[in-house]
């Protein structure tokens, strides 16, 4: 199976940078594209951005306004979300995911899923 370990997340203020990283392990061209979701306090699990690994071909949520920028290594099975302006709204753990599909929003078709970095931004 594909192991998805994601890293970065911390403490921030409001205004700062932030890059998260999710590196993967496992079988090879076993996912088409990955995603970065995102779950706020009392919020439901929502998507955030989302990579082809062969094309590089992206498509990001509207919440995001040209903020944050996903990208991938391929050499290295890594995918990142570099984050800027960075506000208390985007207070949430942040979950790295794989896809069969060529690139996704839809949480449904992601089937791997890590275990989630603490990103917080003070006000």
């Amino acid at each position: 199976q594909v192991q998805l370990v994601e890293s970065g997340g911390r403490l921030v203020q409001a205004g700062d940078s932030l890059t998260l990283s999710c590196a993967a392990s496992g079988s090879a061209f076993s996912s088409n594209s990955m995603g970065w979701f995102r779950r706020g306090p009392g919020k439901e699990r929502e998507f955030v951005a989302a990579i082809n690994w062969r094309h590089g071909t992206t498509h990001y949520a509207d919440f995001v306004q040209d903020r944050f920028t996903i990208s991938r290594d391929n050499a290295k099975n890594t995918v990142y979300l570099q984050m800027s302006t960075l506000g208390p709204e985007d207070t949430a753990v942040y979950y790295c995911a794989a896809s069969p599909h060529l690139l996704t929003e839809v949480l449904t078709m992601y089937n791997y899923w890590g275990q989630g970095t603490q990103v917080t931004v003070s006000s």
